[in-house]
């Protein structure tokens, strides 16, 4: 998405992007759906020695960005898992490497998470609270030498395979990251359905469950926002490659198929939905390009620059590939062609992670404590 990479930059994208190519073709992606997690975990794991999963983690562990911006870098590569509608819980992940850097108590599992062996999932969403805001009904309490944890989690990615969450929780002093072994005690899983192909959620349920107390992490509330900020800016910058790849082949097929001896392309009505629908993209591209940029450079407006990424983006992505949807015609909804698995990706995108509503809100909020309201 950004205009401008560095040498190191461009060599992490093209790698990538041909492994993507070589391993993650349409016919592939349909293939998976039939499978229980989604995803090929040698696959996950030949991805994680590309750096999908070591950026954000810490230097004694052979953590660091390619540039001196490791979000921007991991968005680059959301960018082009978006073209490809690829699988994996690769924002999610990425979320709970950043959380878990900030201590040296789980280093054995940030070693796993970081090598791809293993799998580990943000779990802070809850019905009827706004993403990431306050409300949550998730309790933390001390119990003698432990903490108990006890609430429901709701769209927790890859949660049938994860070896543990981190959970956000509510505690006496303020809301707090636990990490949560997903053989713990007291752990239930009810996987849900989903809509995209790949992509495996479930609702968890934490029934008094308890575990020792270097199982919390802890962040401030900005450090705990941040986390959760990066798990959004991710899955923003996935969406934004969704949109970049259905404009182009809907341009194409829009230039190759003829009406009346003339191309689709060719006819006002529909170079004028072509313009709206890219200056769309391109704003997306330049609202999640800042975003990223800031959760590494300016944390202290991070929140504000992410939330008015996500309410512009969950508000004209869907639109986007929806108008796509109605050039392609009556193709256009059938179950062989390729677009509604795009559309399925970003309707399921712009409802995790926070909804328009949600960051609206919240950006609302930032701007009115701001000026003292």
């Amino acid at each position: 998405m950004q205009l401008h990479l560095d040498d190191d930059q461009s060599i992490f994208v093209d790698t990538t992007r041909r492994y993507l190519a070589d391993t993650s073709d349409i016919a592939t992606i349909r293939a998976l759906a039939e499978t229980e997690r989604g995803f090929d975990a040698d696959w996950w794991a030949r991805g994680a020695e590309l750096g999908w999963t070591s950026l954000l983690a810490p230097e004694r562990m052979g953590g660091g960005g390619v540039s001196d911006d490791a979000v921007s870098d991991l968005a680059l590569i959301a960018f082009e898992r978006g073209r490809l509608i690829a699988p994996g819980p690769f924002a999610s992940v990425n979320a709970v490497v950043a959380a878990l850097a900030t201590s040296d108590a789980h280093d054995d599992l940030l070693a796993r998470l970081i090598a791809g062996t293993s799998v580990a999932t943000l779990a802070a969403s809850e019905r009827g609270v706004r993403w990431p805001g306050p409300g949550v009904t998730t309790s933390l309490s001390t119990v003698g030498d432990a903490v108990e944890i006890t609430g429901e989690k709701i769209t927790v990615e890859s949660a049938a395979v994860a070896e543990a969450f981190v959970v956000l929780a509510a505690g006496p002093e303020g809301d707090r990251l636990v990490v949560v072994p997903a053989d713990a005690d007291g752990v239930e899983i009810a996987p849900r359905r989903s809509p995209d192909l790949v992509r495996r959620f479930a609702d968890v349920t934490f029934r008094d469950v308890r575990i020792g107390r270097d199982a919390v992490l802890e962040l401030e509330r900005s450090d705990l926002e941040r986390v959760l900020d990066i798990a959004t800016v991710l899955q923003l910058a996935e969406t934004v490659g969704v949109l970049d790849r259905v404009l182009e082949f809907t341009i194409e097929w829009a230039s190759d198929r003829y009406s009346f001896g003339r191309p689709l392309s060719s006819y006002q009505e529909l170079k004028h939905r072509f313009a709206d629908m890219t200056l769309w993209l391109e704003a997306s591209k330049a609202t999640v390009t800042e975003a990223a940029a800031a959760v590494t450079k300016q944390p202290e407006q991070a929140g504000q620059y992410v939330s008015a990424a996500a309410s512009y983006v969950h508000e004209h992505g869907p639109e986007l590939v929806q108008d796509c949807v109605q050039m392609h015609g009556g193709i256009g909804v059938t179950w062989e062609h390729d677009i509604h698995l795009y559309l399925r990706r970003v309707t399921l995108n712009s409802l995790t992670c926070g909804t328009v509503a949600d960051h609206r809100e919240r950006l609302a909020s930032m701007i009115l404590e701001g000026a003292g309201r």
